[in-house]
This record gives C-alpha cells, sequence and structure tokens, in this order.
C-alpha cells in the first residue's frame, strides 16, 4: 500500500429527499472507496446507523458517543484496523449549546509503508459568530492530536466540516499562520496544495440541497496534514478533488473532498530539509 486516500464529507444526516440522496451516497462512496473517511452528521439511534447503511460493509467505523438528542453526530470509518480512540468534548462554552461539537480522534493501524495516523474527524461549532469558540476549539484538538503523536509517533491528519474560511483565525491556526494561547502548529491544506488558484467552495447557494442561499462562509470543509521536521507534511499531498459536487451526484448541502496521500521519498524529505 503506498497511498492512502482520504475523503470527508458532512452527510446532512436524513435531510431533504432522503431516499434519492441515500441511492447517490451508497453508489458514489462505493465507487469512490476511500481507504479513510470522516463523515459528520450522521445519524446514529438504537434502531439506525446511517453509516452502515451508506457504506460498503468492510469497513471497520467508529462513532461519536455525545451525540444530539436525534442521533445527530461524527462518524469515522476506515479499510484499516483502528486502534486507540479519543472523543474529544469541544463543548467548551455555554454558547454551543447542544450541538454535537467534537474531535474524534482515532488511532488508524495502516499497513507499511504509510504505518500508524492519527485521523482527527473534527466538527467545531457550525454558528456564523462562534469563531471564539472555533479558536479554542483548534487549539484544544491540536494539543491532544500533539501529545497522542508524541507518546506514539504516526502522521496526522484533520479533516471534516470546520464552518470556517481559510482566512478565519482557527483556519489560520491550522496552517501555521496564526497563534491561538501561544501555541503554534503547522498543517498542510491538501486542497489550497494541489488548486493554489482555485477557491474550492464547498457549501455554495447554487448547490440543489442548499437551504442557506446567502451563507457567507463557502470554503468550509478540509483535509489537513501535519507537517513534520523537515518543513513538509509528513504524507506528500498528490491530489484533492471535490466529490458528490456535479448535478448528477451532489447528495448533501456540502460538497466533500477526496485527497490522495502518500509517504514522502527520500527526494522529498531532503528537498524540504533547509529553507
Amino acid at each position: 500500500m503506498n497511498a492512502v486516500t482520504v475523503a470527508t464529507l458532512n452527510v446532512w444526516n436524513t435531510s431533504g429527499d432522503w431516499p434519492a440522496r441515500r441511492t447517490v451516497l451508497r453508489r458514489e462512496l462505493s465507487g469512490l472507496a476511500p481507504d479513510l473517511i470522516t463523515l459528520q452528521e450522521t445519524v446514529v439511534t438504537t434502531d439506525y446507523d446511517q453509516v452502515r447503511d451508506i457504506l460498503p460493509p468492510d469497513y471497520h467505523v467508529v462513532h461519536q458517543r455525545a451525540r444530539h438528542p436525534n442521533g445527530q453526530g461524527v462518524s469515522t470509518a476506515s479499510r484499516w484496523p483502528i486502534g486507540r480512540v479519543e472523543e474529544v468534548d469541544l463543548q467548551l462554552t455555554p454558547r454551543s449549546g447542544d450541538f454535537p461539537c467534537t474531535a474524534l480522534i482515532t488511532e488508524i493501524l495502516a499497513p507499511p509503508p504509510i504505518g500508524r495516523i492519527w485521523l482527527a474527524n473534527h466538527f467545531p461549532d457550525w454558528q456564523l459568530d462562534h469563531e471564539a469558540e472555533r479558536r479554542t476549539q483548534a487549539v484544544t484538538t491540536a494539543r491532544i492530536l500533539s501529545a497522542l503523536a508524541a507518546e506514539t509517533p504516526g502522521h496526522v491528519l484533520v479533516a471534516g466540516d470546520f464552518d470556517a474560511e481559510p482566512d478565519a483565525d482557527s483556519i489560520r491556526f491550522w496552517t501555521g499562520k496564526h497563534v491561538i494561547d501561544d501555541v503554534s502548529v503547522c498543517y498542510r491544506d491538501a486542497w489550497a496544495s494541489t488548486h493554489p488558484t482555485d477557491p474550492g467552495h464547498t457549501f455554495v447557494p447554487d448547490n440543489p440541497n442548499s437551504a442557506d442561499w446567502d451563507w457567507p462562509f463557502r470554503r468550509i470543509d478540509y483535509i489537513l496534514v501535519r507537517c513534520g521536521a523537515h518543513g513538509g507534511p509528513t504524507l506528500v499531498i498528490e491530489d484533492c478533488r471535490q466529490i458528490l459536487h456535479q448535478p448528477h451526484n451532489t447528495a448533501s448541502d456540502h460538497y466533500g473532498l477526496a485527497a490522495v496521500l502518500r509517504p514522502p521519498a527520500a527526494r522529498d524529505t531532503a528537498q524540504g530539509s533547509g529553507n
């Protein structure tokens, strides 16, 4: 296994024309066949598991436990075994209310040459005026990821619906351009790395499932790869593309993302070792 495909999608629970959307999701996700996928707004109750309904049966699946009263939350699926699981409570201020904001961190036991991956399904507050919460939630998740990777080394990926655009404080923090609470990290944005001049909007008014025609945020879904000591991401970002974004396969109020990552060759590491 010389590469890993990582996908992320907010599935919009069972809103809209769910029977039609379900058919599209099952077909498209089966055809895409990502190795790892982070899903947001999944519905899991005692009677229904939306993730098991839309994904092929060969995935290992972990669900957020502290879900919204209606069953909504986040879920992560992997073709490889899952080790340790950490569910980070991101309801850090009263303004979060009962929204199930969380970071669901899974230890992915990928085969060589990729090896261990710490994958965070990051799902902060969504409200337009909650960037203060998203800042605190970002640094909370980053601190825990740093501690986990220091204790048990591996690649670190963060993917999900961040509800913030690239120039927001929380995203600038993730990408090494902003300090929060005297903490700084640096992750590479997979979309920006491969499409530096394309805005890559994932939440748009012309999506047929859009209910927020004037929502001011546009690119709000991300796949991030942590940078290593050599200066670049520890997994090379070969490709990043939008998924479920065409008229024939739009199945959510969000467009999704899929990135292809591979271990760096010796040349990549050498080139990234200096300024």
